[in-house]
């Protein structure tokens, strides 16, 4: 397909889809002044925060991508699709008119389209339908997708997908899905301040069934926490830990300082938010005394396995949300 296809979204649940059909048109409701007047990126962002002046920094660029999209990138030719829920299906048109702007209208910002089809969402394959799940108001959909669009509006019949194909493609997204999750909490994790990083990781521990006693600020001798089952070191195992919250590996020499000041008896547990070097990890695996090695992918992972057991204190450090998928 030459040129580009663009989502474009109703509003929230659609609710504006019956005047994008009527009408025929496709528009958006961010409240600035008139866009015809601008000519850069740059000015719809003064725009932006114009009109949204409380808004935060990340909330405003994601509006400013979108609205310099309609504003500048979209032009006549250009193929438009809109969501329809209440039908499971997608109307698809071409935009035949530049940019307008009506300051009565709710959705002020709008551009003319030649209305030509509909494709139902059953007819389209996994890997379409996750394109056009993303939950942004401007998209461009992407080549493959538009592709499978047209056919499908043309009547060809899509490439029968079995229940295996389906699987591996329903496999992939959620791959790629639980990716980004992790990424975005390791991101919360190197947000936090040391003594929220030393807090978190007892919080860990405790989720796993220990009880924990945190060092107060000032030397501790490579032990920041203490972790046994009675909570008082008496009962085995009892696990030291040290925490290091840093850009930078943490070496060899940190590792054999820190097994240094064990015992036999003790365990050790390393968490280093800037990982390790591979000297580290060596020294880690001779020490006499079991050591672990945690880094910020790892404990990533331990606080998704233990969060349904984190007290209300932990879960306020990493505030997180579960996400269902099919089975």
């Amino acid at each position: 397909m030459s040129g580009n296809m663009w989502m474009v979204r109703a509003g929230r649940d659609a609710r504006f889809i019956e005047g994008f059909l009527k009408k025929n048109i496709i528009a958006i409701g961010w409240e600035t002044k008139d866009l015809s007047v601008l000519n850069s990126q740059e000015e719809v962002k003064e725009a932006i925060i114009e009109a949204y002046p409380n808004d935060k920094k990340g909330k405003i660029a994601i509006s400013v991508g979108q609205v310099s999209r309609f504003r500048f990138d979209f032009a006549r030719g250009d193929k438009v699709i809109t969501s329809d829920p209440n039908i499971r299906s997608y109307h698809v048109g071409e935009i035949i008119g530049d940019y307008e702007f009506n300051e009565k209208l709710t959705q002020k910002h709008f551009r003319k389209v030649k209305w030509i089809g509909t494709v139902s969402r059953d007819d389209l394959s996994t890997s379409t339908k996750n394109t056009l799940g993303a939950i942004s108001t401007i998209f461009n959909v992407g080549e493959y997708a538009a592709d499978e669009i047209i056919k499908v509006l043309k009547g060809e019949k899509k490439k029968v997908e079995d229940a295996k194909d389906q699987e591996e493609e329903l496999d992939s997204i959620k791959d790629d899905m639980i990716a980004k999750a992790q990424e975005f909490i390791k991101d919360k994790i190197l947000s936090l301040d040391w003594d929220e990083m030393q807090e978190l990781v007892a919080g860990v521990l405790r989720a796993m069934g220990y009880k924990t006693r945190v060092s107060p600020p000032g030397a501790d001798r490579g032990r920041d926490i203490q972790a046994s089952p009675d909570g008082l070191g008496l009962e085995e195992p009892r696990i030291f830990v040290e925490v290091k919250h840093r850009l930078g590996q943490i070496g060899a020499p940190a590792i054999r300082s820190f097994t240094g000041g064990l015992r036999q008896g003790n365990k050790g547990l390393y968490v280093s938010t800037g990982g390790f070097s591979k000297d580290a990890k060596y020294e880690a695996e001779r020490s006499t005394i079991p050591v672990t090695l945690i880094d910020a992918d790892e404990l990533g992972m331990l606080i998704v396995q233990y969060y349904d057991s984190f007290d209300s204190d932990t879960r306020t450090l990493i505030p997180l949300v579960k996400i269902y998928w099919p089975a």
